[in-house]
């Protein structure tokens, strides 16, 4: 056993409701390399783990979709019907479980609440995202596979085809999640992708309602609009697309006048902010009380754009927990997306609060000549 799992053993011992962050501050090590400890301690039969985990201070809740994500690379311009080179990658994903990883790697205490397989994609995902999440909610069915997305990359960096294997999270429904009120119930904000049925986002709603916690609602896709719950009254955030909105409210958005009645229709449905981003164009943020046009412009470095969207939502969400001007949480949003769209990586290996704050202030003194 290491110095730190020793101490860290310790210190449970001492004090079992101890968290994770007061564990970290108390020792000198990041609250992920704490919750990667302590897991390597649950494995070793050290730690039985849940009073411990149960006792976690108001955690961010996240719910919906842990993928495996296969990426192909065309070397050149795709070829219908005859074989084109690629070089292919495997890596771990889905929309929920990536802002689930970015809030992590930002130091907010994390749980996870899914559905997966018994199956060795799942143990992969397990194996990589425990340090940066609480696992412990995620329910493994016997005779159900783990979530997949395929995804066909252009040499432009540009997703040509996704294909999406979601069926498990079908399992997630009002009775799946009422089992699981004791966390929810803890939750400071409880965010949810559209992989989610229609009846589990109306009782998420209504239970929102009823216990006063934010929501935040992140769309996935123009064919999982028909997931919307029934009213939006409860949804403190929705964070959703030109195409998605376009499905949604049944209209087409060809200008920025578009652009800003669109917005307005989320708010007059009870959406109390709503930001509707339309890819290297301007996004638009809008409340009851303001209204912000941004002008987007994309990275002369694009690797892979997969995770843009959930790098952004994470670190919106996390400003404005944090209590940041509106101007400062789209910054944050668009910079975040900015530095992962330039890796390979589905959420980018650097991010840390500090690395955060640094690409803002980058942003702001003029650093960043290209936002995405």
């Amino acid at each position: 056993m290491s110095d730190s799992e020793k101490e860290i053993l310790k210190r449970i011992k001492d004090n079992p409701f101890i968290s994770q962050r007061e564990l970290a501050e108390a020792i000198g090590l990041s609250r992920p390399s704490v919750a990667n400890i302590i897991s390597g301690l649950i494995q070793k039969e050290y730690v039985m783990g849940k009073a411990y985990v149960l006792n976690e201070d108001y955690p961010i809740v996240c719910i919906g979709a842990a993928n495996v994500d296969r990426k192909f690379y065309v070397h050149k311009d795709l070829v219908a019907e005859t074989s084109n080179p690629v070089t292919s990658t495997r890596s771990i994903g889905g929309v929920a479980r990536n802002i689930a990883e970015n809030l992590g790697r930002l130091g907010e205490t994390v749980a996870f609440l899914s559905a997966s397989g018994q199956d060795s994609e799942w143990e992969m995902i397990k194996r990589l995202s425990t340090p940066f999440m609480n696992l412990d909610h995620v329910q493994q069915f016997e005779n159900a596979s783990t979530g997949s997305y395929t995804a066909l990359i252009s040499k432009e960096g540009d997703m040509t085809y996704g294909l999406a294997d979601m069926e498990v999270f079908d399992y997630i429904t009002p009775e799946f999640l009422i089992k699981r009120s004791h966390l929810l119930k803890k939750a400071k904000c409880i965010i949810v992708d559209l992989n989610l049925g229609k009846e589990a986002l109306n009782f998420l709603c209504a239970y929102t309602t009823k216990h006063q916690i934010k929501l935040v609602i992140t769309t996935v896709s123009s064919p999982k609009m028909k997931n919307m719950p029934d009213s939006l009254h409860a949804i403190d955030w929705i964070i959703t697309n030109k195409d998605e909105t376009e499905t949604y409210l049944n209209l087409k958005i060809e200008s920025t006048d578009d652009l800003k009645i669109a917005a307005k229709r989320w708010n007059d449905l009870g959406v109390k902010n709503v930001i509707v981003t339309s890819g290297v164009k301007e996004l638009i943020y809008r409340s009851g009380e303001e209204e912000i046009i941004k002008s987007v412009m994309p990275s002369n470095s694009v690797k892979d754009v997969t995770g843009a969207g959930d790098s952004f939502c994470a670190a919106v969400v996390y400003s404005w927990l944090n209590g940041m001007s509106t101007e400062d949480i789209l910054i944050a949003g668009m910079v975040n997306a900015k530095k992962t769209i330039e890796t390979k990586y589905t959420v980018r290996q650097n991010l840390d609060q500090q690395q955060l704050y640094h690409d803002m202030e980058d942003y702001k003194n003029g650093k960043f000549t290209k936002v995405y």
